[in-house]
């Protein structure tokens, strides 16, 4: 007697290999048999006839971490077909940290996490982990994060890791990787990540190399004077070569700026490559990205954290250094910022930057400056997409050459909070599955299913998951090839694709004719 059959359906089993049709047995939370099971009995039969039937989708970089915390059923990932997400990315998560520390770094990235209970145990990677095993309805894997580890050992300070201070950094990701953390992640955007240097990143990678994890890095844009090369890809390719660290590039991808640039957007890691650096990649299908936008103030003035941020955002004279400041850098793109969360001001919600400074009779900095202040920090935005649809077309067509590397595989980067998330939250993995896999046809269904399953699992270590194979855990899509699409825009982004009518987590039937289940089987992997 099995407890669920999956009868019908073709298997695409997340090798690569051509799909074949089968019918897929399972006992508790493992795939038992794969054959024909048209004479055995189960307590659930699915009916999946001109389905296809695959691997739960991998997500390799979200910010669920808190969100997951709040609302464990997860819908928008899990009616995605996802059925593990990769946490703690861009070194912005919660573990290991003491009590205060977690008060702090919780308030600090609430603009793009959320807030969770203020009383969890993070002390640990550990404690980190139980907070989502059975807990939440996805499976959970952990890096252990940059932001962390700072402010464990230096504070929210400039100051370097170096002598006492570096050893228990050292020490802290030990015990991380020996807790189940699958590596180490950095967003060298952010604060207090963007004060180290690349001999710290060094240090700590060599650690991570030792229990065979990975370094996934948001590059460097920050301090660029700290790192090797000017940091960007070369600092991260440095740390690759002088650890012997496995490397992860985060949503390495085209824009608008860069559109049709594929084979100069890989170019360097392609020949660090084969000079021996251990190196893989992954994206998401949209010409734009989403943060929150406290980190674009200088840096020197996240110093102290977020109770002297707010000091500084208050002060008339500091005021009006920040506005001039965040006017007149390049990298802030003010012009094109919509805001999808605030925790005070939820009219503003959809609004761009630019309409809500004309309302208020200011310019776009003073605007930001006061909206940051009144949230306490708490706001995230997107950019608006491109005005030519040319552009954006070129974008896409770039992302599906991408993935057609066997190197690549998706992150959606979701930031699932608030009334106007960016469209990646809810549509990553059925965009890239459908639309874009038809429009621009490079690479097949079965590759597109292995990017998405077995190329993260093995690149992150995830046991028994992301093929369809007996004695695996049983995270299975059941899907419609020929009519799976995602329906989450720009402008209306809190929408379920269409044509994913089943989802498994460990055995247990999460999505149920397109309607969540309510069961919460996830499990802190690997």
């Amino acid at each position: 007697m099995f407890d669920v059959i999956i009868t019908g359906g073709t298997v695409v089993d997340g090798s690569g290999s051509p799909g074949f049709r089968a019918d897929v047995g399972i006992v508790a939370e493992r795939i038992d048999v794969i054959g024909d099971l048209a004479q055995a009995e189960a307590r659930r039969v699915i009916n999946a006839t001109g389905l296809t039937v695959s691997p739960g989708f991998i997500d390799t970089h979200t910010h669920s971490d808190g969100v997951l915390l709040l609302d464990p059923q997860h819908a928008n990932g899990l009616r995605q077909g996802i059925t593990t997400e990769i946490l703690g990315q861009d070194g912005l998560s919660y573990a290991p940290m003491s009590a205060d520390n977690y008060k702090t770094y919780r308030r600090y990235l609430s603009g793009i996490l959320g807030e969770p209970p203020e009383d969890l145990d993070m002390s640990s990677v550990a404690a980190f982990r139980s907070h989502y095993h059975k807990k939440v309805s996805i499976n959970t894997a952990y890096n252990v994060a940059h932001g962390a580890i700072r402010l464990e050992t230096v504070g929210f300070q400039d100051v370097p890791l170096r002598g006492e201070a570096l050893d228990k950094a050292l020490d802290l990701v030990r015990q991380g990787m020996e807790e189940g953390a699958v590596g180490f992640a950095t967003g060298m955007s952010y604060h207090p990540n963007a004060w180290s240097d690349t001999d710290e990143l060094v240090a700590i990678c060599e650690v991570v190399a030792e229990y065979g994890g990975v370094y996934t890095t948001h590059l460097r844009d920050v301090n660029t004077d700290r790192g090797f090369g000017g940091g960007g890809v070369p600092e991260a390719l440095e740390i690759g070569r002088r650890s012997g660290v496995k490397v992860h590039f985060s949503h390495h991808r085209t824009d608008a700026s860069t559109a049709g640039q594929v084979a100069e957007r890989v170019e360097l890691i392609d020949q660090a490559k084969a000079e021996g650096v251990d190196c893989t990649l992954e994206l998401y299908p949209y010409p734009t990205g989403s943060s929150f936008p406290l980190s674009f103030l200088p840096s020197q003035d996240h110093v102290g954290g977020p109770d002297e941020i707010m000091r500084r955002l208050r002060d008339g004279r500091l005021r009006r250094r920040l506005v001039r400041e965040l006017e007149s850098h390049p990298r802030r793109t003010l012009h094109d910022a919509v805001f999808t969360y605030m925790k005070v001001n939820k009219d503003l919600e959809g609004m761009c930057l630019a309409d809500v400074a004309e309302e208020r009779g200011q310019s776009p900095g003073e605007t930001l400056i006061d909206l940051l202040a009144e949230e306490d920090g708490q706001v995230c935005y997107r950019g608006a997409p491109p005005h030519s649809v040319r552009v954006w077309d070129q974008i896409s067509r770039d992302a599906m050459d991408f993935l057609a590397r066997d190197d690549y595989m998706v992150g959606s980067d979701a930031i699932p909070i608030g009334s106007m998330p960016h469209p990646r939250a809810y549509g990553c993995f059925p965009r890239f599955l459908g639309r874009l896999r038809k429009k621009h046809p490079v690479i097949s269904l079965e590759q597109t299913i292995q990017r998405m399953t077995d190329n993260a699992a093995r690149r992150f270590g995830l046991r028994r998951r992301g093929l369809i194979r007996t004695g695996y855990f049983a995270d299975i899509v059941v899907f419609d090839a020929e009519h799976v699409i995602d329906n989450a825009t720009y402008d209306d982004p809190v929408q379920f694709p269409t044509g994913i009518p089943f989802v498994l987590v460990n055995g247990s039937v999460a999505v149920d004719n397109e309607h969540c289940t309510g069961v919460l089987a996830g499990q802190a992997v690997p």
